[in-house]
This record gives structure tokens, C-alpha cells and sequence, in this order.
């Protein structure tokens, strides 16, 4: 039996997306908004695709504030955005 790959769904697109294509924004119970890269940080999660283009969609639409019920800060986008950089970085370095 082929293993079951877990699904997730992406604030800003809505695309139901394998967990690893995406990207774990949490909020932790302190209240800090921050890129959770091992998928399991302590807090309330949103998941959102490896792009720039769904970084600048949640933010207009303000996919991510709604979904972690807390106002975000440029810095913290300018910061998710380096965490999404980085990983397309590391993909096309392994290829």
C-alpha cells in the first residue's frame, strides 16, 4: 500500500498542496510570528506555498493575519520571504 502523502492548503492560493511543498508560518503561544521550517514549532499554524508571488498574495489579501488571527508586520513577510528564497536556493542547488 503506497504511503499517504499529507495534504495541506495553502492561505493565499488555496491549493490543496503535499505538506513538504509548502511552508509553516506559526504563530507561537508568545505570540511571535515567525517561518517553521521543521513543520513542528509549538502554536498556531497556516501553511503557505514556496513562492514569492503566495508571500505577496497572503499579504494583500491578508491571507496570513486572518488565518493566525494576529496583525503581521512587514519585517515578518520580509523575513518569511527570505525563508522562501533560501529554500528555492537549496531545491535548485540539489538538483
Amino acid at each position: 500500500m503506497p504511503k499517504k502523502i499529507p495534504m495541506r492548503r495553502c492561505v493565499a492560493t488555496g491549493e490543496q498542496l503535499p505538506k513538504k511543498e509548502l511552508l509553516r508560518i506559526v504563530r507561537t503561544p508568545e505570540g511571535e510570528i515567525k517561518a517553521d521550517v521543521t513543520g513542528r514549532a509549538n502554536g498556531r499554524g497556516a501553511y503557505l506555498k514556496k513562492d514569492p508571488e503566495a508571500l505577496a498574495k497572503a499579504k494583500k489579501n491578508r491571507a496570513l493575519e486572518k488565518a493566525l488571527e494576529t496583525p503581521i508586520t512587514d519585517e515578518v513577510y520580509e523575513s518569511i520571504l527570505r525563508v522562501i528564497e533560501d529554500s528555492a536556493y537549496a531545491n535548485n542547488e540539489k538538483r
